[in-house]
């Protein structure tokens, strides 16, 4: 997993463990709901998202329906998912936070929506075909 696109960005919410920990939540939980709809606004997941008003409490249900998703699903690059979910709690276990906020729900909505584009293209970038 690469994670060098965090560098490039400036956001104080984003150098933070947690900041991080849910931007990265918000790739694994769109990369899902991709995987469950090609459009994602069709997706139930998306549908079940509040989106810019989300709690943490949340965040968590939905974060811990992502290996009954992964299985329900049947996605093919599940270990990358289940990684990189793995990758974001860790993130978010280092710091005491109490709710998201409108920084956290900035964060996971802007991952959410470029999940593909941050999974593919930056995390798991794909090795160019010769």
């Amino acid at each position: 997993m690469n994670f060098d696109f965090f560098n490039d960005l400036s956001d104080k919410y984003l150098k933070t463990d947690f900041g991080r920990g849910v931007f990265l939540a918000g790739i694994a939980l769109g990369v899902l709901a991709n995987a469950e709809n090609n459009k994602l606004e069709d997706a139930p997941l998306y549908k079940q998202i509040n989106f810019g008003k989300m709690t943490l409490k949340e965040l968590k249900k939905h974060f811990a329906r992502i290996p009954e998703l992964v299985r329900a699903y049947h996605v093919e690059y599940a270990d990358k998912v289940i990684s990189l979910a793995t990758e974001a709690g860790e993130l978010m276990f280092k710091e005491t936070v109490k709710d998201l906020g409108v920084d956290g729900n900035f964060a996971f909505t802007v991952a959410f929506m470029g999940s593909k584009e941050y999974f593919w293209g930056n995390i798991f970038k794909k090795k160019e075909e010769k």
